[in-house]
């Protein structure tokens, strides 16, 4: 079985928004990916960003505010 370790999680009101998200990260050179929401919160897409929690300084400014349902950050 594989380690929980600790994500920054960004989770979004539409599907847009996250992948709005991954492209905008992707340009910056910044690491993460799509995922789906962990049952333990919940968000109205069903997906999320994961990342490193050390990036969210440069991750949380680069998403569209009206987009983001909720900033998390979880052992998974």
């Amino acid at each position: 079985m594989l380690e929980k370790r600790k994500w920054l999680l960004l989770t979004f009101y539409t599907t847009a928004g996250v992948m709005a998200l991954e492209r905008t990260c992707t340009q910056a050179g910044l690491p993460g990916r799509i995922v789906p929401v962990p049952r333990s919160i919940t968000a109205d897409c069903g997906m999320a960003w994961r990342c490193e929690p050390s990036l969210r300084q440069q991750v949380v400014p680069l998403a569209d505010p009206n987009e983001v349902m909720g900033i998390y950050e979880l052992e998974i």
